[in-house]
């Protein structure tokens, strides 16, 4: 093999040593880490980051690319890993480590004040600091540097080559065709869901959702599953990729879907190419590619009637009272019920992109300075009185509810909507070029579908752009009319429009 080659492969595997250590520390962190660890915690992953920073932005690092750049023996997966890897250093050296570190340090920081704010209802624990990371991420946009707008720069860490621009104009077919379509649903009686909300026992439901993730074809030789206060999916290599799931005596849906959800992430990550550890080919594509997978499984396999058929015998005999003369059709609908709710995580698939729409709305305004974090809980307020037509009750249950902005994590929840819709187009093209696919899932075969996303999506690590992959499964570029056909033939046959 050509020795800079290889050299550069050394380089970048001993980065991602350093960066799946520090993200095993994370994963501690939201999971087994004692309440005292906290302070040393963020000193550790500053640490850390501030030595895969530098490592990443070494000059041997950067005269090796610029050589292999130039270089025309390498084959073409070899050439499309500098191409990659020569555009990650750019950007890397944009950063100094001091700013790097001190941002790991923030976000150390802020996630812990929102452990607390959250479980104390008080969002003046967390806006000092989030004030400060807000800060930060506004400096890291001018870093990194955009043309059209500020939220470019954060939208391209999750989303490559997306722009702010696309996103308003798929949002405003969120607007034009999905709220009069939900509008619709809401003038027809609601199905029942409240056999939901009995008692189910927390262990039994913990070792379904063990088998369901056994089902998908999760590994378990190759990952593990904990519990944390928000369901997540991480991996130190594809042979190690651990989910997290949390269970609610009291809400059934939080435990399947959170299970579900986070299985299709982290088939995903197990199916990615092992000899390409540490460079892009052995990386996801975007979030919201790995959004498509998680939503595919959640929605489009797992919200379906026909999973339903083959899995709601296991799931009668194991809450026989609780479900007791109900069908497979009346778990359905109940699984699928329309109405606004408080909750991101726990909407339906059709109001979820009103959530995603609002923190979209927020998040852009915050970054160009049109609003200040400590006027958040009021403006979040608004915007779901607005567009969900419901009144926030607390902070914890309203802007406190989710993660992401303690992780600064902007531009992150974009890629939550644009997965759902990749989701619907690829499902879509996987029925077309099998069948089968909907009577196999029903009788509990998920083998094949697996097989297909192996070969369509997940094998080729980061060689396509977003835009590439799904041109290459579908023909075509993400297409929201693939959303909004699936939403109008279930739903419609679930409220009889």
């Amino acid at each position: 093999m050509n020795q800079n080659y290889t050299r550069y492969t050394e380089l970048l595997r001993k980065v991602a040593d350093i960066q799946n250590a520090a993200a095993l520390l994370n994963w501690d962190q939201e999971t087994y880490m004692p309440p005292k660890g906290a302070a040393f915690r963020a000193q550790q992953l500053s640490t850390l980051a501030g030595i895969a920073h530098e490592l990443a932005t070494s000059k041997e690092l950067g005269d090796l690319l610029e050589a292999l750049s130039n270089d025309k023996t390498l084959s073409d997966r070899e050439q499309k890993n500098i191409q990659k890897s020569l555009k990650s250093f750019k950007d890397n050296k944009k950063y100094t480590t001091e700013f790097v570190q001190e941002l790991s340090r923030t976000i150390s920081e802020t996630f812990q004040a929102w452990q607390s704010a959250k479980e104390k209802n008080d969002f003046s624990i967390y806006a000092p600091h989030l004030e400060k990371l807000v800060a930060l991420k506004r400096k890291e946009c001018e870093v990194l540097g955009y043309k059209a707008h500020p939220y470019d720069a954060l939208l391209d860490q999750y989303e490559p080559d997306s722009k702010t621009a696309d996103l308003e104009v798929l949002f405003a077919d969120v607007r034009s065709q999905l709220v009069a379509f939900v509008k619709q649903i809401a003038a027809k009686p609601q199905n029942d869901d409240a056999f939901m909300y009995l008692k189910y026992d927390d262990q039994k439901q913990w070792d379904l959702g063990l088998e369901y993730l056994k089902q998908m074809g999760y590994d378990f030789e190759a990952g593990r599953q904990d519990r944390s206060s928000h369901p997540f999916t991480t991996n130190f290599s594809c042979q190690d990729v651990r989910v997290t799931t949390r269970v609610n005596e009291n809400d059934l849906n939080e435990m399947l879907w959170s299970t579900i959800h986070e299985g299709g992430h982290a088939l995903y990550e197990q199916g990615l190419p092992a000899s390409e550890y540490g460079l892009p080919l052995g990386e996801y594509i975007s979030f919201g590619i790995h959004e498509s997978q998680s939503r595919m499984w959640e929605n489009n396999v797992a919200r379906s009637l026909g999973y339903w058929k083959g899995n709601f015998g296991r799931m009668q005999r194991t809450f026989s009272e609780q479900l007791k003369g109900k069908t497979a059709e009346d778990f359905y609908k109940a699984m699928n019920i329309v109405q606004p709710s408080l909750i991101r995580t726990s909407a339906d698939e059709l109001t979820y992109h009103f959530h995603v729409l609002i923190r979209f709305e927020i998040e852009k305004a915050l970054i160009e300075n049109k609003i200040q974090v400590k006027d958040l809980p009021s403006y979040w307020n608004a915007k779901y009185k607005e567009y969900l037509g419901i009144d926030v009750p607390s902070d914890s249950k309203g802007v406190l509810q989710d993660i992401h902005w303690s992780h600064g994590s902007f531009g992150y929840f974009p890629t939550y909507s644009l997965g759902s819709f990749y989701a619907a187009q690829f499902f879509a093209q996987a029925k077309k070029e099998n069948p089968e696919l909907e009577k196999q899932i029903e009788s509990g075969n998920m083998k094949p579908l697996l097989e297909w996303l192996r070969e369509k999506v997940h094998k080729h690590g980061k060689y396509y752009t977003a835009e590439e992959l799904c041109i290459a499964i579908t023909g075509e570029k993400l297409n929201f009319q693939y959303f909004m056909d699936y939403a109008k033939k279930k739903y419609s046959e679930l409220y009889n429009l």
